[in-house]
Parts: structure tokens; C-alpha cells; sequence
């Protein structure tokens, strides 16, 4: 079958995740990734399902490069990649400057610029054994003793923006796409990624594009949507997502969303997210709509489409489980 993938995170239950990993891969999907925000730690999540699986690819999707240090994140990837057999794919992020300030004190001033020597760091370190740099943000000079990690590593960045998406197109094996609709895909994520290899050089077609798709195969439709509503609003306030959601031609929900919030209405801020939205962003109902929708985000650019399960109410019927066999056809 055409490249898939799915987006597994513990939420509750890792002993959970872990069978749906071992799921996964006996459906044949292609890699399995997991997300890092306020709970457990990528890296170390994609350790507890390494052991259970043997062929599945395992990837960061994605891991929040501050304010952790890119040589002890290369060490820690490279440590990953070698106790999986070879099939780690390290996704690295920016994060938010609300999550990274917020949380960590850390200064988010020029974020790009610090996240281009981060990923330079961990790509030297992977390939050569060593990173030297005397940098605006780091000043590094390490190497490797007895060990060696696998040069060819990937490095998928999460990339939203124009310079992100260059960036990406430069130097990085691949992208990581999150709470993105079709249309931006289609019309900024790949012309500007394909600009920027083409830049430096590269061929376009070497680069992956892995994006989230929303899916669920349930009884309830509109149950299935409010609970989707719930799970997105967060998204509806950061930055990085608010202006590729307004990019894809969202900008009239986004002030919807804001004057509700202004007004202190929670269920209208969650109404805002409209059904137009839904329609082109998820893949509700039954098992032709899952994989119409996964087609979709392939028809955009997307070249490995991860499902991203939606948590489906009990009084919706369905299960993760049915929503991994659907997308596969099974």
C-alpha cells in the first residue's frame, strides 16, 4: 500500500499505545509517531514501544528542541535509534514561545534563527561524529568516543511558516504537519518547501511531508465532531496555527473564535470552528470516509499521511482500533 502512518500517544495509558504500535505495524503501516507536550517524553515514549515491534518506523512528531541541549538530544537519538534497529526518525520542533517561555523562562527571541544552528548541531553530530560551532546560540565543540551513530538519521522539522518551510526544503529530510488543512498544504507547505530545496540544490522529491489527518470511524457523526471541536480549540490559539488555519482560508472563523473568547463564550468559541472546517479537515463516519480523507491530504502533497484518531465519546461508537483497520482497508 501507498505510505502511511499514524500518530499513537500514550494520553492515559501507555500499556495502551504500545498495543496499538504492535496494531499498527501488523497492519502494515509505515511508522508510528508520537507527540510531546505536557506529558511524557518523546524520546522516551518511542523507547517503550521499540521492543514490541520490529519493522514499524518511529518517529518524534514532534520533539521540542528547547530548551534541551542539540548535542544531548543527538546522544539520546542516536542511543534511540541503535536500540530500535535503525528506525528512528527524529522530529524536531520550535515549539510555542507561550509553552517555552511560559514554562521554562526560555527566551524565544528569534526562534528560526536559534532552531537553524540546533538542527546544523545534531545533523553534524549524526553524520561526521563530532559538532564544532562557535554560533549566535551555541558554542559547541563535542565528539563522539567509541561510538558512532548512524549517519544517515533522519531530521523532520516541524514547519508552518514560509522560512520554516525553506528551511526545511534545505537542510531537513522531511517535515512534521500538525492541525493543517488541505488547502494550506496545497497552496504555501509545498510550493515553499520545494522552493527552498530547489535553492539548495535539492531534489523536492526527497523530502517527506507527514501530516496529521483527523479521522475516526464512529456511529455519531456530530458526536464525533463536537469532541473533535474540544480537542482542537487549543490550536485555535497559537500563533504558528492560527495563521496557517486563517492561511487556508479560516481567517472569518479565527475572529469568530476571537470575539467569543472575548465575550467569554466557550461553547461559541468552540462553534467557531464551523462545519466548512470540518468538512475539508476530518474524516468522520465510516471507513470510505476515512480513507477519502487520508486521499485528500494525498491529493494536496502530502506524501505520508499519519492518521491522527479522534478521541470518539463512548455514546459515538467506534474505537481507535476500527479507526486503524478503516485506513488501511482491513
Amino acid at each position: 500500500m501507498s505510505k502511511l502512518a499514524a500518530f499513537v500517544s500514550p494520553g492515559r495509558s501507555l500499556e495502551a499505545a504500545v498495543e496499538r504500535v504492535r496494531l499498527a505495524e501488523e497492519l502494515g503501516y509505515e511508522a508510528a509517531f508520537a507527540t510531546q507536550t505536557t506529558g511524557r517524553d518523546g524520546l522516551m515514549t518511542l523507547a517503550a514501544y521499540a521492543p514490541t515491534t520490529a519493522r514499524i518506523r518511529l518517529g518524534t512528531g514532534v520533539l521540542p528542541a528547547f530548551p534541551r541541549h542539540p548535542v544531548a538530544t543527538a546522544i539520546e537519538a542516536a542511543t534511540l535509534d541503535e536500540i530500535s534497529g535503525g528506525r528512528l526518525i527524529l522530529g524536531l520542533g520550535m515549539a510555542h514561545r507561550i509553552t517555552m517561555e511560559n514554562w521554562y523562562g526560555f527566551d524565544m527571541s528569534k526562534p528560526l534563527s536559534r532552531f537553524k544552528e540546533y538542527v546544523r548541531i545534531v545533523r553534524s553530530v549524526f553524520r561526521t561524529g563530532r559538532a564544532e560551532m562557535n554560533g549566535e546560540y551555541y558554542n559547541v565543540n563535542f565528539g563522539f568516543i567509541r561510538y558512532e551513530a548512524r549517519a544517515d538519521l533522519p531530521i523532520y522539522t516541524a514547519s508552518l511558516g514560509p522560512n520554516s518551510l525553506r528551511f526545511a526544503g534545505a537542510e531537513a529530510d522531511g517535515i512534521v504537519l500538525w492541525a493543517c488543512l488541505p488547502r494550506y498544504i496545497r497552496e504555501v507547505v509545498v510550493p515553499q518547501l520545494h522552493a527552498g530545496a530547489r535553492d539548495a540544490g535539492r531534489d523536492p522529491a526527497e523530502i517527506e511531508i507527514v501530516a496529521a489527518v483527523p479521522v475516526a470511524v464512529c456511529d455519531d457523526v456530530e458526536a464525533a465532531r463536537a469532541g473533535f471541536r474540544k480537542e482542537f480549540f487549543v490550536y485555535m490559539t497559537l500563533p504558528f496555527y492560527r495563521r496557517a488555519i486563517g492561511g487556508a482560508g479560516y481567517q472569518e472563523e479565527i475572529e469568530r473564535f476571537d470575539a467569543a473568547m472575548a465575550a467569554g463564550d466557550m461553547a461559541g468559541a468552540r462553534a467557531a470552528i464551523s462545519d466548512r472546517m470540518l468538512d475539508e479537515f476530518t474524516g468522520i463516519g465510516d471507513a470510505t470516509a476515512v480513507r477519502a480523507k487520508i486521499e485528500d491530504f494525498r491529493a494536496a502533497g502530502v506524501t505520508m499521511p499519519a492518521i491522527g484518531p479522534i478521541a470518539v465519546p463512548p455514546e459515538a461508537g467506534g474505537s481507535i482500533e476500527a479507526t486503524f483497520e478503516a485506513a488501511v482497508g482491513a
